[in-house]
């Protein structure tokens, strides 16, 4: 299938373009991908045609386009990680009776992008739209957990950014995160609502990054500590089968 095989170039041809820092010569490309210089270039006249690569004719070499940041506008209009997230949140809801969401981290707060309510449970002070700092939800810990060491100490430099409620130093969030890695999920209890508690589990993308965390609230009363590990398993589930879906 000669079309899908140019398909695959040009793909592979973007994707090289795209993990470079600067542009790069045609020569370089046709190494990387191990084409014929002539195919290159007929690829590279292509992609610059329609918008997704740029020829910088007095450097001779290849960039990135504009029309690469319209397919990444058109991924963000879409939302993949809402549409791919929510019946699978919906399903969580069913099979553990419980309240859920999915959090996504912004700076040091988390976003809460889906909430799904299960009849007869409290309500919450979580919607979507709702921010709350990340070091006091299982959602945020788990995500902190997750990010390279050196990112949560860039988030978290002193102590004149933390909240009251949770960790009150960096080196106590540390050791928490410690906590949350060994586990394999975050626990929350009572740090957001006095008689609730929460587990949640980090959802990865392809990297290992922390994309989002699915979260399970329950009356803190009503479940006992093989309750609460049951539902944090079913948490963790769910997250999986996202970052398996994205």
């Amino acid at each position: 299938m000669p079309n899908a095989t140019s398909a695959r170039h040009a793909l592979r041809a973007l994707t090289h373009l795209a993990s470079r820092a600067e542009p790069v010569p045609a020569a370089h490309i046709a190494r990387a991908l191990d084409l014929p210089r002539s195919s290159t270039y007929h690829l590279l006249a292509v992609l610059v045609e329609q918008g997704y690569a740029v020829h910088y004719a007095e450097e001779r070499t290849y960039g990135i386009g504009a029309a690469v940041h319209e397919l990444g506008a058109g991924y963000q209009r879409q939302d993949p990680l809402q549409r791919l997230a929510r019946p699978l949140v919906e399903r969580l809801v069913d099979a553990t009776t419980h309240n859920a969401h999915l959090a996504v981290l912004s700076g040091r707060d988390v976003l809460y992008v889906i909430e799904e309510r299960a009849a007869g449970r409290p309500s919450l002070v979580t919607d979507v739209g709702v921010r709350l700092p990340a070091t006091l939800t299982a959602s945020g810990l788990a995500m902190l957990a997750a990010l390279p060491r050196r990112q949560v100490t860039a988030l978290y430099p002193s102590a004149s950014v933390m909240v009251g409620g949770g960790p009150t130093t960096p080196s106590a969030l540390r050791r928490l995160l410690v906590d949350v890695r060994a586990r394999g999920h975050a626990v929350e209890v009572g740090s957001v609502s006095p008689d609730l508690s929460s587990v949640a589990a980090a959802v990865l993308d392809r990297d290992d990054h922390p994309v989002a965390a699915v979260a399970v609230t329950y009356r803190t009363d009503d479940v006992d500590e093989g309750g609460a590990a049951r539902l944090a398993q079913a948490a963790a589930e769910t997250a999986t089968r996202i970052s398996q879906r994205l």
